[in-house]
């Protein structure tokens, strides 16, 4: 896990980043200089006396246009083919990329985790966020795209070119390190994990969208669906219209994630992510069994067994153990359990920070049995909500400068980022009559009262999914 051990002293330069943006923008030396503009690119952008032709701009097709059905195994495919011939300095670009989006990650999940009830539970997708935040930075112009920069952990303004992100190699990168968690040796190999990224564009009728713009979203979501409607007459039906427009194009149960739209809004940007994972050598037990949600309450839900070597740890001084579950070669399930259930906030407190992955370092393989809940889990969030919340409330306001997504004076309304999280055994049902045998030397580990998750991509050292499951049967 080579990735996961860079420096603390990069992790302090993010945090410097995010005190600077709230502090006036600071500016200081980033490391991050694969992700920037290279000085020929610079060369070429300020060549004096050049003019470069306008941006080809079309109107978004009516919400009511049939589409075509997602095939997520085609997704799937696309995904492992972009990684199949990355060169080393392309790895590194997406082990920077990674370290950002942790980083960024861990602090929008506190902020988000406090509007969760006590025994309600979601997940969270730091690659969904990051990327929704790199697509706005690759539509902006300054002074938002300065701050839009300085928020993703790598401030510039004041600076020469060759310090300015260059959005298509983050971009580029983030379709990386979606590609290093499905692949298994080849586009011909089973797929057990399943990824899938669709964008949803939906602007006011007649607004004139920037084609490079919506183009240069297919690294991060190669199926991105830009529609028109009506959304000042009746926000509500607008929002009902966009749901299941979009039910209908996945075919995705995920609820109704979007509600009223403001009417003043002319472009709204939905991310949806579909994320399934097989436990190898799993199976689904017989029956339901309890899961505690708090010391008086149970819920009857479906659960996994299995047995195998997994990395484990239990660290007293912290009350809390973690169990490493791998889901791939490259991809690893993280299982954090309180030992007393009611110090899940403080676990949870304790554990998703920016030093998680070297702490991590202290599992060592072991015997164990595990048993745990099958998941669903569902959950959509408005960055625009959590924007105001990490007191950034005007950095996609009606001031922003999106100059590179319209020429129009864009409205963005609701940012939404919608996850749907499942993980299923990959084997049969296990039979009623034949207990799973734990071994003699087995460790019991059982999930049966509220813990944490977080599915780490090695390669990279990216996070891509964070939660708390403190309900089973909680759909969000």
């Amino acid at each position: 896990m080579a990735p996961a051990g860079l420096s603390l002293g990069a992790a302090v330069l993010c945090l410097l980043a995010w005190a600077g943006l709230a502090a006036g923008d600071r500016v200081y030396v980033h490391p991050f200089h694969l992700l920037v503009y290279s000085k020929s690119n610079c060369d070429q952008l300020e060549k004096p006396n050049v003019e470069t032709p306008p941006d080809p701009t079309f109107t978004p097709v009516p919400i009511q246009s049939k589409s075509s059905p997602v095939d997520e195994g085609a997704l799937w495919e696309q995904l492992v083919r972009a990684t199949e011939k990355l060169e080393a300095e392309d790895r590194l670009r997406a082990s920077e990329v990674g370290l950002l989006l942790n980083f960024m990650g861990f602090h929008m999940y506190r902020i988000l985790s406090e509007t969760w009830g006590v025994t309600s539970g979601a997940v969270f997708s730091p690659v969904a966020l990051f990327s929704t935040l790199t697509s706005f930075y690759a539509g902006a112009l300054d002074p938002t795209a300065s701050r839009l920069q300085a928020f993703l952990g790598v401030p510039g303004e004041g600076q020469s070119c060759t310090s300015r992100l260059d959005g298509h190699k983050v971009l580029a990168s983030l379709q990386t390190i979606q590609g290093l968690l499905v692949t298994q040796g080849g586009a011909s190999s089973q797929a057990r994990l399943l990824l899938s990224t669709v964008v949803g564009l939906f602007t006011a009728p007649g607004l004139r969208l920037k084609q490079p713009f919506v183009q240069g979203l297919s690294s991060f979501a190669p199926i991105t669906l830009p529609r028109s409607l009506d959304l000042s007459t009746d926000p509500n039906l607008a929002a009902e219209k966009i749901n299941r427009f979009m039910q209908a194009v996945t075919g995705w149960n995920m609820g109704k994630p979007l509600t009223a739209v403001s009417p003043d809004s002319t472009l709204l940007f939905n991310a949806y992510v579909h994320f399934q994972g097989k436990m190898k050598g799993f199976s689904l037990l017989p029956g339901l069994k309890e899961f505690w949600v708090d010391n008086t309450t149970s819920v009857l839900v479906p659960t996994l067994s299995g047995t195998g070597t997994f990395h484990y740890w239990s660290d007293s001084q912290n009350n809390l153990s973690v169990t490493r579950v791998p889901l791939s070669a490259n991809t690893y399930l993280m299982l954090i359990q309180p030992h007393h259930a009611p110090d899940l906030r403080k676990v949870e407190a304790v554990t998703f920070q920016h030093n998680f992955l070297t702490r991590m370092k202290n599992l060592s393989p072991r015997a164990i049995h595990l048993t745990m809940p099958q998941l669903t889990l569902k959950a959509s969030y408005d960055l625009q909500d959590l924007l105001a919340q990490a007191k950034l409330p005007t950095l996609l306001g009606a001031e922003a400068n999106l100059g590179k997504i319209s020429d129009a004076n864009l409205r963005v309304g609701k940012v939404l980022n919608s996850v749907l999280f499942e993980l299923k055994a990959d084997g049969e049902q296990a039979p009623e009559s034949i207990p799973q045998p734990a071994g003699p030397e087995a460790l019991e580990v059982t999930l049966n009262s509220p813990f944490l998750l977080a599915v780490l991509e090695r390669n990279s050292a990216a996070l891509h999914f964070l939660g708390r499951v403190s309900n089973p049967l909680s759909a969000e």
